[in-house]
């Protein structure tokens, strides 16, 4: 039996110390996926209905899910599913994002873009430039979210939750799922696909840039 724990955290540690070489491959196909579902976002944010958050919403919890069930079986239909959830995206969030640019113009939208932008990319460097422990963090991040939803739906009836308050942990949990998504990249991905990696990274930028969007429009709205 310690035999069989020394083994496990013996190869536990080697997956976590991948040498970065041989995930630049990896790396630079869940980047140009990423790349290419922020581009199908921003088609369905401008063509996003008033009634799309809903239907958006749904679609793309639909599709997550059924993504982790095509992965392995046909890696083309997830990453077709992939690029059309992307789009659904653009619905669910679009309509919130019309009325940032109708109250407060389309600079507040492109500067909370490239404020995620550049914090996507500082976590990245992060994950690569330290040997992290993936699973600690991401389960971590995990558990903070869970924590966060039901704070969330409780704080819909007794109010003990500022929406600052609310996006500023929504910002540092995303934050902490983003450096492990990275670093589980980093770590070799772990037998995920690179369209599995690339979904995971996605979800992390567009809760960050909505968290980051929603903060600089409430500080904009009492300037």
């Amino acid at each position: 039996m310690a035999m069989n724990d020394y083994n496990l955290s013996n190869s536990y540690y080697n997956t976590i110390d991948v040498p970065r070489e041989e995930t630049a491959s990896l790396l630079a196909k869940v980047l140009a996926i990423t790349s290419v579902g922020f581009f199908i976002t921003s088609i369905g944010v401008a063509t996003a209905p008033a009634w799309g958050t809903f239907v958006g919403f749904i679609v793309v919890l639909g599709l997550v899910f059924a993504i982790s069930f095509a992965r392995k079986a046909s890696p083309g239909l997830a990453l077709g599913m992939f690029l059309v959830l992307t789009y659904f995206m653009g619905w669910e969030i679009g309509p919130l994002i019309q009325r940032y640019i109708h109250n407060f113009g389309t600079a507040l939208v492109f500067n909370a873009a490239v404020t995620t932008g550049c914090g996507m990319a500082v976590m990245g460097c992060i994950a690569y430039l330290f040997n992290i422990n993936y699973r600690r963090i991401t389960g971590i991040g995990l558990a903070a979210l869970l924590l966060l939803i039901i704070a969330g739906i409780a704080s819909m009836f007794f109010h003990f939750l500022s929406p600052d308050t609310y996006s500023w942990l929504t910002l540092g949990i995303f934050a902490l799922l983003t450096v492990g998504d990275f670093a589980r990249i980093r770590a070799g991905g772990n037998g995920a696909s690179a369209v599995v990696l690339s979904l995971s990274i996605y979800l992390d930028a567009i809760n960050i840039f909505m968290a980051v969007l929603q903060l600089m429009g409430g500080r904009r709205s009492r300037s």
